[in-house]
């Protein structure tokens, strides 16, 4: 489908009505706990959302983008992950964030795109956050005992639903539709475990690591976005693993020049031994070849001896 180029027209009135703005799970120790938000379009235009969180790792949110006709409603479910363990104050900081935008008529889920919720183009996104608040086990549906019959107490979540179920028995007589509010109920609780159990079997996937994720996370960055990120950081691990090799080689290149540094100094010094002993062995003979250069002093005073006596001689 070739997507048109539209321009926001002034919105001046709310875009959607988002019931409720705050999500109420019950938590569990290794259980997952699920709530359903209603949307519902204002406007008289094709109507664009996403979903964002604080936490895209605890949560799942199914369908986390989607396009309301005008006039029209849609509901989307938020599944809270199994948590190992429970907060002690029960006090949860996490948030949503629903952003919406007039989308031209006829778009798609398959025509959505990042740049159709960009501020910086002057279009106009509305922006709806939600709160995050957690109950107690204790606090969950129960049944109570009311006038000796047993009644099952409702949470928020289920109240909706409760109301479009009896707004069909209205006129039926009083047993019949307590009857048919009981199997009402039963069918909200068994449509939720299957729901739940839906969840848990496609939402979490298994990866090459052996962690489980969730096939689409919410959170304040496109999955795109996630994806490209972690595609950077295996190529920034690569690329340190390669610089880290080089340097394992270069640093065994050193150690072996040192190496053979240290042994061309033992080798130079045994030579410098080596010649001070020499030079000091041509020193001596050449000391005792001086002093056998000279004549003997026996041998000048015969010599002198005899040229007196050969003196006297020819004298006398």
């Amino acid at each position: 489908m070739e997507q048109l180029e539209v321009q926001n027209p002034v919105v001046k009135k709310q875009l959607l009505d988002v019931q409720p703005r705050e999500l109420k799970f019950i938590l569990e120790v290794k259980k997952q706990s699920s709530c359903a938000v209603h949307l519902a379009n204002l406007s008289d235009h094709y109507v664009a959302f996403k979903v964002k969180t604080t936490s895209p790792k605890k949560y799942c949110v199914r369908p986390n983008i989607g396009v309301i006709k005008p006039k029209s409603t849609y509901d989307f479910t938020v599944t809270m992950q199994a948590q190992k363990s429970a907060p002690s104050d029960m006090q949860c900081k996490d948030k949503f964030l629903v952003q919406s935008t007039v989308a031209p008529f006829g778009t798609t889920e398959e025509d959505i795109t990042p740049d159709l919720f960009a501020k910086d183009s002057g279009k106009y996104v509305e922006e709806c956050k939600l709160k995050v608040s957690l109950t107690s086990p204790t606090q969950s549906p129960v049944l109570s005992p009311v006038n000796g019959a047993s009644k099952l107490e409702q949470s928020p979540a289920s109240e909706i639903s409760e109301e479009k179920l009896l707004t069909r028995v209205e006129n039926l007589p009083p047993l019949q539709m307590l009857d048919e509010k009981f199997e009402s109920e039963k069918l909200v609780m068994d449509a939720e475990v299957l729901t739940s159990a839906k969840v848990e079997e496609n939402v979490l996937l298994p990866t090459k690591t052996g962690k489980l994720i969730c096939d689409r996370d919410v959170e304040y960055r496109p999955l795109d976005v996630v994806d490209g990120t972690k595609l950077k950081f295996s190529r920034d691990v690569e690329e340190l693993k390669s610089k880290l090799i080089t340097l394992d080689s270069e640093l065994i290149q050193v150690k072996s020049n040192i190496t053979k540094l240290t042994e061309e100094k033992s080798c130079a010094v045994q030579e410098k031994q080596t010649l001070k002993r020499e030079l000091a062995t041509l020193r001596r003979k050449t000391s005792v070849r001086t002093v056998e250069r000279g004549f003997p002093p026996l041998f000048v005073c015969m010599v002198a001896l005899i040229s007196l006596t050969v003196g006297y001689l020819l004298h006398g």
